[in-house]
């Protein structure tokens, strides 16, 4: 998504969506590949009509109609687009390897906004991961590599809406995946190793929270300040019910690396992960129930809301989960 000012559609993408018959049906569907030999590892929605789509070599597709059709937008930039987070309708960011991509426009037009030197870091450094607690502050998580070895973690924070961010140092030099602010003081950073750091002082100090597990936790999601969940590799699921002061290991038969969980609310959420697993819960993450995807590809991310889910893995793969039995909204 890093259009340096271009809003260039491509071969705008008719899913199918209207006239399927499948799509009427309950259940995972998988839509018209949306491109080939990329792999789509980011999908998020601002509402219920505007949404965005990204993968490998700087690809984004963009839809203004819930996801009906979709528009191929291009960015200046062949690195993989890690992450597309809006804080509001019209200012989103998106992160492409060592740059943020800035819209003010609702995602019309995509322009660099910051580049980070390996020079300043020491070492290459990757942004994963973009979160906003509030209009004006927002943090960014990754890592700092040298010759593909990652040799320290990397947070980076900004009080100015975007407009310039500063490294945050921390206690842990480990990988950093994903963030989650469900509120403006409380914060959560998930990464290898077991790592969860949170804040309670609007990310102004980070301490270590206990997972009992060393393996590496990929996404973070808090419903608020008390009740959330974390996922990771060999089957890891975590879920917390105080804030993270006690993180509890959800047992269950999936053994497949797990990349990213979703809820809707307290009670209903979402898991994907590598061969095609989707896990869906009705218990607040208690217990989890694996759901047909009618695919063996992984799955690396994932959209719920109360009507529809998205979700997107290798080789343009986009699977969308209607809650009702109709062909339209």
């Amino acid at each position: 998504m890093r259009s340096k000012g271009s809003f260039v559609r491509h071969a705008i993408i008719v899913l199918i969506l209207a006239h399927s018959h499948a799509v009427r049906a309950q259940g995972w569907v998988p839509l018209k590949k949306f491109i080939e030999g990329k792999d789509l590892t980011v999908v998020f929605f601002v509402d219920p009509d505007h949404g965005w789509i990204g993968g490998d070599g700087g690809t984004v597709f963009h839809t203004e109609d819930g996801g009906q059709t979709w528009s191929q937008q291009t960015i200046d930039t062949t690195d993989n687009v890690n992450d597309i987070y809006f804080r509001n309708k019209e200012h989103g960011f998106l992160l492409a390897g060592n740059r943020i991509f800035r819209t003010n426009d609702g995602g019309r037009i995509w322009i660099e906004a910051n580049r980070f030197a390996a020079r300043d870091f020491g070492g290459t450094p990757e942004l994963y991961s973009i979160r906003f607690a509030d209009k004006k502050t927002g943090w960014i998580v990754g890592t700092i590599s040298r010759r593909d070895e990652i040799i320290d973690s990397l947070v980076l924070f900004t009080d100015d809406g975007g407009a310039s961010w500063r490294r945050q140092l921390i206690p842990i030099r480990t990988e950093l995946i994903h963030l989650d602010f469900p509120q403006k003081l409380s914060g959560w950073i998930v990464g290898a190793n077991g790592t969860v750091l949170h804040t309670n002082d609007g990310g102004r100090t980070w301490t270590q929270q206990n997972t009992g597990t060393q393996a590496t936790l990929y996404h973070v999601d808090f419903y608020d300040e008390k009740t959330g969940w974390i996922v990771g590799e060999q089957g890891t699921i975590l879920r917390t019910i105080d804030g993270g002061a006690t993180w509890l290991a959800v047992q269950g038969s999936v053994r497949a690396t797990l990349l990213c969980v979703k809820f809707t609310d307290r009670e209903n959420g979402w898991i994907v992960g590598r061969g095609g697993v989707i896990l869906r819960s009705g218990d607040g993450g208690r217990t989890w129930i694996a759901q047909e995807s009618k695919t063996s590809k992984n799955l690396y991310a994932l959209f719920a809301d109360k009507k529809r889910n998205w979700a997107v893995g290798d080789d343009g793969l986009v699977l969308l989960y209607r809650k009702d039995r109709k062909a339209s909204d």
